[in-house]
């Protein structure tokens, strides 16, 4: 058997291949979108990639089943749990619809489908049974966004998201049902995940890329509980708030995507920038100068978690920063379902559009005399609920463009994070949303606490 785990960092999200090295047959699991990563490993190997499937019907990024069962000439497997809204539509002909028990067969290798809701109701794992190597045993279980490395699959996003009321309770109850579904395995089952630390679909993810159910057993949070009530209570307190872009995911991955193709995107400086504006540069070059209007995101590993937060998919887009990044950001942005830059401008000739900047003070100015200012904490709210300054008004940076700021459009307003770079961001938005008298806290929270001590 071949086994091969793709991490994407950028979105904190896993995809495995595996494959039969007798039959040379390979199916992927959880597909990213752009999915040139898979063929180039399926060739290098000499595999014929016949198979493709996922746990569910993914929140946190736009899924590649349907690309790769196009450019493979592939099978596509989905889950056929869940009630009637979370259904695949416009599956290929030859889809296959999978039930609790079903097998799907890679060559000499098995995977048999276990029903594990509660992240979401159709969602689904599959435990692999090396046939080849002679073994009954079951080597390993891919789990989605079922189990984690340290934690589990939050239940609130259909809720949160996709608007789903009162499915937070449901999904909480369904997973707790879920958890003993895997006492019968081995302990010495790996456990797979489908995402790693980073990722906004659980509270506290570890980073290691994969487990054994033993190990979970013994030093995963969510196995402490044996009382259901409990372990709903601890699983729906907490949570980090679900990235906006959230609910487009679940919608384009249920119905698809066209598939992805890289295009030539316009680069220059025209008249007129078309669409949402986003700034690509460090937030130290954009404070000095911008144009109003403009987010800043800079394009780093983290572009695509902060990004998700603003980007609006009925517009086109516009972008200040490096025409060499085309085509990487063009797939950065497919991988959340975003197929609409419209433009390029290049970092350096940018600065003709220039007609804002804000200011900076550190922490230890700012905490001199500090009761009387109005301050903007824009942090998540578990850290605001585990310390914030006694007169912060909170409000997440990522809901900055569509809640209500609370303070006057004329009002000073101090704002902060927790060491500067969401705040950052923040400053931005404010700044487009009209909010011309704000000024940003560059050490954050962790600045003035160091700064009161």
């Amino acid at each position: 058997m071949f086994f091969k785990q793709f991490f994407d960092k950028k979105l904190a999200q896993t995809s495995y291949m595996v494959a039969c090295q007798q039959t040379k047959e390979a199916i992927i699991i959880d597909p990213k979108r752009v999915v040139d990563e898979y063929g180039e490993v399926a060739a290098q190997e000499g595999f014929n990639i016949t198979q493709v499937t996922e746990t569910h019907i993914h929140a946190d990024f736009a899924s590649g089943l349907r690309d790769a069962a196009e450019r493979f000439n592939a099978t596509a497997y989905v889950s056929d749990e869940g009630d009637e809204n979370w259904k695949y539509e416009g599956m290929p002909k030859n889809t296959v619809y999978l039930k609790d028990g079903d097998i799907i067969r890679v060559g000499k290798v098995e995977l048999k489908v276990l029903h594990t809701p509660g992240h979401t109701p159709e969602s689904i794992s599959f435990v692999l049974t090396d046939r080849g190597g002679g073994s009954d045993e079951p080597m390993g279980i891919f789990t989605g966004d079922f189990l984690f490395v340290g934690d589990i699959g939050r239940p609130d996003l259909l809720e949160e998201a996709a608007q789903m009321e009162g499915t937070t309770e449901e999904g909480a109850a369904a997973m707790f049902d879920s958890l003993k579904t895997v006492d019968k395995y081995p302990e010495f089952m790996q456990v797979w995940p489908g995402h790693g630390a980073g990722s906004a679909c659980g509270k506290s993810l570890g980073a290691v890329p994969l487990s054994t159910l033993g190990y979970e057993l013994r030093n995963n949070w969510v196995f402490d509980y044996d009382d259901r009530e409990a372990f709903i209570k601890e699983l729906t307190s907490n949570q980090p708030e679900p990235p906006s872009y959230f609910a487009q995911m679940k919608k384009v991955n249920k119905e698809g995507l066209p598939g992805f193709k890289v295009k030539d995107v316009e680069v220059g400086t025209p008249d007129e920038l078309p669409g949402q504006l986003f700034d690509l540069r460090s937030r130290e070059e954009f404070r000095k100068g911008f144009k109003k209007g403009a987010i800043n995101i800079p394009y780093n590993d983290k572009f695509l978690q902060f990004a998700g937060w603003y980007i609006d998919y009925d517009q086109p887009m516009t972008v200040i920063g490096n025409p060499e990044d085309s085509r990487v950001l063009q797939e950065d942005l497919a991988s959340i379902g975003y197929d609409n830059l419209q433009l390029i401008v290049p970092a350096r000739e940018a600065e003709q559009y220039y007609d804002d900047a804000y200011e900076n003070v550190s922490a230890a100015e700012f905490i001199s005399n500090f009761k009387d200012r109005n301050i903007l904490d824009v942090r998540s709210a578990s850290e605001y609920n585990n310390g914030s300054l006694e007169n912060a008004h909170h409000l997440h940076f990522g809901q900055l463009d569509e809640k209500e700021v609370p303070f006057d459009a004329d009002d000073t307003i101090y704002v902060h994070c927790q060491s500067g770079v969401r705040s950052a961001i923040a400053m931005s938005a404010l700044k487009a949303r009209g909010y011309d008298n704000v000024v940003n806290i560059e050490d954050g929270y962790a600045g003035l606490i160091r700064a009161m001590q």
